[in-house]
Parts: C-alpha cells; structure tokens; sequence
C-alpha cells in the first residue's frame, strides 16, 4: 500500500516561517560576509520581512514564496542525495555515503558544493520545501519550532538558495546608494 502525503497550503507554508525570532540569524547571518545588514523585521501590513537596501530580507521573501508554491517532493532525501553525488563526482571531494548519512566534510558545504550544478536549484528547493512539510508532519508547524537538527539543515538550505541567487546575479539585494 502507497503511503499518501500530506501537502500543507500555500498559506501554512508561509506561516510556517512568519513572524520568526531565529529565521534571519539563521539564514542571513551566515551571508553577513556579503552585506552586514542581516536582521528582518516583520511587516504586519505585508504579512512579510520588510526589504531593506543591502539586505537579502526580499530574498528571503521570495523564497518563502516559492518553498509555498512548489510540489512537495515524495522523498526530499533523494534531493539532498543528488547534491552530494555532484560534489563527489564533479568536484570529486573524498565523501562517501555510509547508510543515510553522507560523511568525510561538512554537509552544508557539501551541498552548497553541489549546489553550483543544480539547473534553477531544483534538488536545492525540493529539499528545502520537503524539510518545511515533515516537519509540520511531525506538529512543528513553526520555523521557531522544529527540532534543532532539522532546523539547521533547513536553514542552510535557505541560506545556500539565497547564497546561489546572489552568485547568478539573481538576488532582490539592491545595493546601498554610495553617493
């Protein structure tokens, strides 16, 4: 018998990261190395973080939005599998995969590694959205709320996705007026 897979709403989706106390250090910060201005606040009028000039709060708007729209993947794993497998056979890094863990660096790096090859970020978005949908699975239906483990990798995700658009010039940040 075929497990059936619960989809949660658009709306629930983008509930699931409103209105977060550890959203933005979790996924801005990291990227504080590019612009310094990490901190979100949230508008109530908006229902989402209030862009700023050299900030990636627009990014992380329009990635909350996509992770809403996007089909849940039937197993995100696989998504995360295929990432490491391009770091392993394109950039041949000394990784290997023992049972369901990928071993040998850092998982985050490895990913983000893989990532570069990753066509539209389709494996690094399918991953992402299907991390959001287990975990309301499992009742944690706010970021704030997730298990530590799963909450990192979620947030590296985000980070690597908004990481990658500022790579390929796609990214919302406008840069602050040197005038």
């Amino acid at each position: 018998m075929e497990k059936i897979i619960q989809a949660y709403t658009p709306e629930q989706v983008r509930n699931f990261f409103a209105r977060s106390d550890l959203l933005d250090r979790m996924t801005l910060r990291p990227l504080s190395h590019i612009t310094t201005s990490w901190e979100c606040a949230w508008n109530r009028e908006t229902d989402q973080y209030e862009p700023e000039v050299d900030s990636f709060a627009a990014d992380l708007n329009a990635v909350i939005d996509l992770l809403a729209t996007c089909e849940r993947p039937a197993r995100y794993h696989d998504h995360e599998d295929t990432l490491a497998e391009r770091t392993l056979c394109e950039l041949k890094w000394p990784i290997q995969k023992k049972g369901a863990q990928w071993h040998g660096a850092d998982y985050q790096a490895v990913l983000e590694q893989g990532a570069f090859g990753d066509v539209g970020q389709q494996d690094l978005i399918a991953a992402a959205v299907g991390r959001v949908h287990a975990a309301m699975d499992f009742g944690q239906f706010h970021f704030d709320d997730m298990e530590e483990r799963h909450l990192n990798m979620l947030a590296a995700l985000i980070t690597i996705i908004i990481f990658h658009r500022d790579c390929d010039g796609s990214s919302l940040r406008v840069a602050e007026d040197t005038d």
